[in-house]
């Protein structure tokens, strides 16, 4: 899964936006992060991160990082990329009232929302207050393109891939993407907490997906799995009661839920794959950037210190309602 979904959007606007990503060209426009924006940089000690990181980058020195050495778009400012519109669980709108301009849905400048949070923890590994960071609007196929960018590093739900990795450089991943199964709320499955209660239903998945093979290999059901051409296919089914649950990654299971089927509900999602080979996010970065060595660092450093996985834990686990699958 390399395209970026949709969640919580409104139907009129969904119909605006494909799902893979905004194909408008739109001028960046700055905004400047609130001085009180939360930053995560401590997470509890019972709490586990990703282990695995994309690829190995060489440790960058202290002093080489330290935020009067790192040579960003301005001076003393870290200017963060992303989308627009900025949608939960990634961005999330404002306690009350609208997102301010010229934000759409979500807002990044708020420190609230699994992507913000991220950004606002790497910020801070760099020496960067929530005071310094400068948001900026980039629609998602522009992030990785080739030539110059208006952003010293993007976040937007951008999968890593080699042809990306091809015209921009792309970080350690920051999450990994874990398969999740999507049933009707109205189903026994809901039930489900852990592998083993799973095993006496029926699902399905696209064939030729690694959500395939999480139900023969990690479910192991007693029945064989419905094989479906496309996600549609297996959303009518599921529809239509013909199987129990649909495996899919849980960003397809956010968009699913909130926009192709009614009364859905994530059961669960299950502990995320690592590895190099691994689906994962990565920030985004101007080819051969001067900050790319530092950025992986100060992921490495949420990861050791438990930042990263209390943020994917907040987000992704808890606020998003897609408890982990116990065995």
């Amino acid at each position: 899964m390399t395209r970026r979904p949709l969640r919580f959007l409104s139907l009129p606007l969904l119909a605006a936006i494909v799902v893979a990503c905004s194909t408008a060209v739109a001028t960046p426009s700055p905004t400047v992060a609130p001085t009180a924006a939360p930053v995560a940089t401590q997470a509890p000690a019972q709490t586990p991160a990703p282990t695995a990181a994309a690829s190995v980058a060489p440790s960058p020195s202290a002093s080489a990082c330290a935020k009067s050495s790192l040579k960003t778009l301005t001076a003393g400012k870290l200017t963060i990329g992303t989308d627009n519109p900025a949608y939960p669980p990634y961005f999330e709108p404002p306690a009350s009232g609208n997102a301010p301009a010229p934000w759409e849905l979500g807002d990044p400048t708020n420190g609230q929302g699994f992507e913000s949070m991220t950004a606002y923890a790497v910020a801070n590994k760099l020496g960067f207050s929530s005071a310094d960071v400068v948001w900026t609007v980039v629609p998602f196929d522009e992030s990785y393109k080739p030539g110059t960018k208006p952003f010293d590093f993007y976040l937007a739900q951008v999968s890593y891939t080699s042809d990306r990795a091809q015209s921009v450089d792309m970080s350690d991943g920051y999450y990994f993407v874990n398969q999740s199964i999507v049933a009707l709320k109205s189903d026994a499955i809901v039930n489900a907490t852990s592998i083993a209660d799973l095993k006496k239903f029926k699902f399905g998945a696209q064939q030729g997906t690694t959500a395939y093979d999480t139900i023969n290999n990690v479910i192991a059901p007693a029945a064989a799995a419905s094989v479906y051409n496309t996600n549609d296919d297996a959303i009518s089914a599921l529809k239509a009661k013909q199987i129990d649950g649909l495996v899919v990654d849980l960003p397809t299971a956010f968009y699913i839920t909130a926009a192709q089927l009614d009364n859905s509900v994530i059961v669960g999602q299950f502990p995320a794959a690592t590895g190099a080979n691994a689906e994962h996010f990565s920030l985004v970065l101007a080819k051969g950037s001067p900050l790319t060595t530092c950025v992986n660092g100060a992921l490495a450093a949420m990861k050791a210190d438990g930042t990263l996985g209390a943020i994917t834990k907040t987000w992704l686990t808890d606020e998003a309602s897609a408890p982990v699958f116990g065995q």
